[in-house]
């Protein structure tokens, strides 16, 4: 039993060893850039010394006082063998993980297990060859596994004396090799991150405690105080409040307030937001992109363009918790997947039921997907519109029927509404790998299945819907916002890799003049600027400013364990247990590091702070909610 154990810490230490080396490899020129290969190896040797303890600690407890028993060792043979193939398919996962997310496995590879039969119809229809490499390898691995831990023959009895003393010894160095550390605080990802690619920074983890610490992580809510450090509640909300130029708010919601419109209207107009998956600005011509978004840049002539627009944060979620409820980003899971924001959570769609209007949500994929159907219908929707409801959709791929299928359902929504005030959040869904689109709409370039043939699809049904919506009757009383949820693949060697937030944001419509706007403005903005652009004189607790009125910039976006705070060409960067740092940032990609101000930073940590704290209190939402009669 004692050289099965010794069998699994070497070849387990060799196994992601090697991987580490084979990842810092493909990575090279970026871990070059970093500092070389020796941070990696040496936070690498700690953090795999921590899960190689983990498996092996109990064995090595017990192996003085059961390691003569067969039946102990064929156990503790197969225990290995199932955490050596845990360690094999994780490491194996991990290059095609960071070739789409920009990290090791983490939180977000647990989140996509919720939903197997779109996760791996995705990765049938897009991945075969990969599939097919990742089998073989396991099973080579799952054989080598077998011939190391499988029918080892027990150890020779100890003395009585040296028991208790092998299995002290034992506890110790599995005790140290744990904890990773005398220091105050154990061992953690930040223990070993050492540069300004957060990338990099994962790459001394190894996938399997990358993923166990994910999983740990998600035991409870998160608070950002206990990440990025407290600050009193009163100070939080007073920042806040000035930074969005707020009045007091009662104590219950201390950010409710009045909005004002822009201008007052006999009746207001309908309101679409029109969220576009994964449509990052390096995709888009009017923004400097490459161009595949020739209908959108059109359609940015006749619209209030912003060209600095920020998303806050990397999944369809945090797009949509921005978008649809003016929540800005935490270091917990977007609100949609909170457990205390399934009722009595502001939206946009509780805010208009207050005033008549109808909402409805309109996808092409399945709703319960991030529990998308729960949220919505729990916070103020009406009506769902998904895949199982669609009438003869004229394409269904594995996320669900194509854009022009969710187009032609709002249009139809739109055109037969009765006259009845609408808000429709439609939310497409084409523009995602495996990059599926019904063939016959545009000229491809090179293979179909690309990302770039799909933002063409995605651009293509965006220009089809408005060409319909600007010929029918609801065109002269409804406003439109397209906007993306986040860019495709979000990667770079930065902390903060800010021009893969950069995404499109435009509204058109109803009474709204054609303008160039180049102010930095955050997704968490559009929700209040809508409100006034409509009509409507509001009360809400969003902190997002109505652009109708001259405002300072600012944005903010999580990036994993990372906050940014953008504020003018300044980036505050908020590390989890690390002191804050700041930079001169120059799109597209320049980042000078300059000396923090206190000032700005304590600005930052109250936005990161706020919305754990309304969340946590229950402070984000309207006073005495009603249901619709």
């Amino acid at each position: 039993m004692r050289a099965l154990i010794l069998n699994f810490i070497v070849s387990g230490l060799c196994l992601l060893t090697a991987s580490r080396l084979l990842l810092a490899a493909w990575q090279w020129k970026r871990v070059r850039q970093a500092g070389g290969l020796l941070p990696i190896l040496k936070g690498g040797l700690r953090i795999d010394a921590n899960q190689i303890a983990v498996v092996s600690g109990i064995p090595l407890l017990l192996a003085p006082w059961l390691g003569h028993h067969p039946l102990a060792v064929q156990i503790t043979g197969y225990w290995f063998l199932l955490a050596w193939m845990l360690l094999v398919l994780l490491e194996v996962s991990t290059p095609q993980f960071i070739h789409e997310y920009d990290t090791r496995p983490n939180r977000l590879y647990v989140e996509y297990l919720k939903h197997p039969q779109e996760v791996f119809g995705m990765l049938w229809k897009g991945y075969k060859g990969v599939i097919f490499g990742a089998l073989a390898a396991l099973g080579l691995f799952a054989w080598i596994g077998h011939g190391l831990f499988v029918g080892a023959a027990p150890d020779p009895a100890m003395a009585w004396w040296q028991r208790p003393l092998f299995s002290l010894g034992a506890a110790a160095a599995v005790f140290l090799a744990i904890r990773g550390t005398l220091g105050h605080r154990p061992i953690n990802p930040s223990t070993v991150a050492y540069c300004g690619d957060s990338m990099l920074n994962t790459l001394p983890l190894n996938s399997l405690y990358s993923v166990a610490y994910a999983i740990y992580s998600m035991k409870n809510e998160r608070s950002a105080s206990d990440v990025y450090g407290d600050m009193p509640e009163q100070d939080v909300h007073a920042t806040v409040r000035r930074c969005a130029d707020l009045p007091d708010g009662p104590p219950e919601i201390p950010t409710l307030h009045l909005q004002q419109p822009g201008a007052a209207r006999a009746r207001p107009f309908n309101l679409v937001m029109i969220v576009e998956e994964s449509l990052g600005a390096q995709y888009v011509g009017n923004l400097g992109g490459a161009g595949l978004t020739p209908c959108l840049d059109e359609l940015a002539k006749s619209a209030w363009n912003f060209t600095r627009a920020y998303a806050t944060g990397t999944r369809s979620v945090r797009g949509l918790e921005a978008v649809v409820a003016g929540f800005p980003p935490t270091i917990s899971d977007a609100a949609l997947r909170l457990s205390g924001a399934q009722s009595n959570f502001f939206t946009m769609a509780q805010a208009l039921r207050r005033h008549g209007y109808r909402s409805h949500f309109i996808y092409g994929g399945e709703a319960h997907f991030d529990n998308m159907k729960s949220f919505f219908l729990g916070n103020g929707f009406d009506e769902l519109h998904d895949l199982p409801t669609f009438k003869n959709p004229a394409f269904v791929g594995t996320w669900g029927a194509s854009d022009e299928d969710m187009f032609n359902t709002l249009h139809t929504l739109l055109d037969e509404n009765g006259g009845e005030p609408t808000f429709a959040l439609a939310f497409s869904v084409s523009n995602h790998s495996p990059w599926e689109y019904p063939a016959g709409r545009i000229a491809t370039d090179g293979n179909p299945a690309t990302v770039e043939n799909t933002v063409r699809y995605a651009d293509w049904s965006i220009g089809r819907f408005f060409e319909q919506a600007r010929q029918s009757a609801y065109w002269d009383n409804t406003v439109f916002l397209i906007v993306a949820d986040h860019d495709s693949r979000v990667f770079g060697a930065n902390l903060v890799p800010l021009r893969h937030f950069h995404i499109p944001a435009l509204i058109l419509g109803a009474g709204v003049p054609a303008r160039q706007d180049d102010r930095l403005i955050s997704q968490i903005d559009l929700p209040t600027t809508l409100l006034s652009l409509i009509g409507l004189e509001t009360r809400h607790p969003m902190i997002g400013r109505d652009l109708t009125r001259a405002t300072p910039g600012r944005a903010m976006m999580q990036y994993g364990e990372n906050y940014g705070y953008l504020k003018d060409d300044m980036l505050v960067v908020l590390e989890p247990h690390r002191p804050p740092t700041q930079y001169r940032y120059e799109a597209p990609e320049r980042y000078t590091p300059v000396a923090l101000d206190e000032t700005l930073a304590r600005e930052a940590l109250a936005h990161v702070l706020w919305p754990s704290l309304v969340y946590q209190k229950r402070a984000y939402t309207l006073p005495q909610l009603q249901a619709r009669p």
